[in-house]
């Protein structure tokens, strides 16, 4: 989340008339994250977020992501219910840009999460996959595995700084989609489960947010993604990976769904994909985004840590002892 877009009372005007919700008395950006613009909306008794869609997101695949949350709500997994507008609508224009607003989910993030922490995003992330297993809504996965050489093209090496880590990553790509594990089981990730997209009242897990890479992929590829999110621990300018956090996060899956041994084999290679999606979108975010825009840029360093440590380890056992 970020804030690229400003809007003024006139536009909180126009939105008071497109919705039928209290009279909004204020808001605020949210200066977190960088693929879209978000406000803090504020009525006497609610609490809204106002979504820009900025970049990364297709037009077409915006009710894919409305439809999504409707469903996990109706499933009883909490996280943002979209609110449709007097039209009956879940999008509209704003700032001549798509927009949609969200209840606001109570609770906050956490800096660091511990052991049983991690066990419940594991069941979380088993529950999205079972209840969503028999829906026909489909997105493809716009950050998967063949889609990366795209990126990595995209971005601005300088050519000194960069020059062995250019090279460092189209080797490593290379192998990855060499390697990448074919017919496992598939379904809707969340595809971007960072700790600021989980929430938690009183150390218990409230609910998860922001869907908006929400998409069909290996479901494996999600604890993938949550290892490298979720499982290092930061020490100075260091990320080791914490292996009671990956033991506990796959426990707390598998307390919902079992993993297959196929999947279990491909662990490691979907690990490698995970850190280098992270490293090639940092670095495009790094070397693209505007001085304008008021976010905070992440470190593309982390991720070449987190890709070094998957690349030093094989199997499946290696991620536990």
């Amino acid at each position: 989340m970020a804030f690229y877009t400003k809007i003024n009372k006139k536009d909180i005007s126009y939105i008071n008339k497109k919705f039928e919700i209290d009279k909004i008395i204020s808001f605020k950006g949210i200066k977190q994250g960088i693929e879209n613009t978000n406000y803090l909306l504020k009525t006497k008794k609610r609490k809204f977020i106002l979504t820009i869609f900025e970049k990364r997101v297709s037009i077409s695949e915006l009710p894919f992501f409305m439809k999504l949350m409707e469903i996990l709500n109706n499933s009883k997994i909490n996280c943002p219910r979209p609110i449709k507008n007097n039209e009956g609508n879940y999008l509209f224009k704003l700032k001549h840009k798509n927009a949609c607003i969200v209840t606001y989910l109570d609770g906050h993030d956490k800096k660091v999460l511990n052991i049983k922490n991690c066990y419940d995003v594991g069941k979380i992330i088993a529950r999205m996959h079972l209840v969503t297993k028999n829906t026909k809504i489909f997105r493809k996965n716009s950050m998967g595995i063949n889609n990366l050489n795209t990126l990595l093209n995209s971005i601005k090496f300088k050519k000194k700084k960069f020059h062995n880590l250019e090279k460092f990553l189209k080797i490593n790509l290379r192998d990855i989609k060499k390697k990448w594990p074919k017919l496992l089981p598939k379904g809707i990730i969340h595809g971007d489960l960072f700790i600021d997209n989980i929430f938690f009242t009183k150390n218990e897990l409230s609910g998860i947010l922001d869907f908006y890479f929400a998409a069909n992929d290996y479901l494996v590829y999600e604890i993938a993604i949550c290892i490298n999110a979720l499982c290092f621990d930061k020490k100075g300018s260091r990320f080791n990976i914490n292996k009671k956090k990956v033991k506990n996060l796959i426990e707390g899956y598998e307390s919902i769904r079992k993993i297959s041994e196929k999947e279990k084999k491909s662990l490691n290679i979907l690990c490698r994909g995970a850190a280098i999606r992270y490293l090639l979108t940092r670095l495009y975010d790094y070397s693209n985004t505007p001085k304008t825009a008021l976010i905070k840029i992440k470190d593309p360093n982390e991720y070449y840590q987190k890709l070094v440590t998957h690349n030093n380890l094989k199997f499946y056992k290696d991620y536990f002892y």
